[in-house]
């Protein structure tokens, strides 16, 4: 039987989860785990974030990585979220096309919901016009997937990329991640949704 105050969660995705280039090496991940605590939540947060990582890396490591986790007995929830990477274009080309893109986030939540409570956050814009043209389209394929699985989507791109703080904190950085304020922004937008599991206390 599952302890419903034990709550274990999962982030596994890439740079943006691991929080590259938050000076305050908090990410939005951080921000969100630490707001679940405020609100009386005992979560334990497991950031499985990986600089460069595309769909297909994370098909190949996520459930050795979660499954070591997220053990019998815990409240286990996995939430998803990459596709950036994906729309990098290496030698002309996306590093990963969107059907098997698509067909990789199918399987992970395929696999993942059969044992933990699953979410999905999309990918951000990264400032380059061409990228988040394919990540915004990326972004509709993912969201129809999702659904069909019937797991809750966040989309991150369509909510960031007319924004003023994040198009700003991601020009005076490297052109692809933000600052804190722009971790910020997406924690907000993630502890805002009404799918989050951790919202404030009755």
């Amino acid at each position: 039987m599952k302890d419903p105050g034990d709550h274990r969660i999962c982030f596994v995705g890439d740079s943006f989860v691991q929080g590259t280039l938050d000076p305050e090496c908090r990410g939005w991940v951080g921000r969100v785990a630490a707001a679940a605590r405020a609100r009386g939540f005992d979560v334990t947060a497991y950031n499985l974030g990986v600089r460069r990582d595309t769909s297909r890396d994370v098909r190949a490591r996520w459930e050795a990585e979660c499954r070591a986790r997220l053990p019998a007995g815990c409240a286990g929830h996995v939430v998803f979220s990459f596709g950036a990477n994906d729309a990098t274009l290496e030698e002309g080309r996306p590093r990963v096309g969107e059907e098997e893109s698509t067909a990789n986030l199918a399987a992970v939540l395929a696999a993942a919901r059969t044992h933990y409570a699953v979410r999905v956050v999309g990918p951000p814009p990264v400032g380059d016009a061409e990228q988040d043209e394919r990540i915004l389209r990326l972004c509709a394929r993912y969201a129809e997937t999702a659904a069909e699985l019937d797991i809750p989507y966040l989309p991150l791109a369509a909510k960031l990329a007319e924004d003023p703080v994040w198009r700003n904190e991601v020009a005076a950085s490297d052109g692809s991640h933000p600052g804190a304020a722009g971790y910020r922004l997406i924690a907000s937008l993630v502890l805002a949704w009404p799918s989050w599991w951790f919202g404030p206390a009755p």
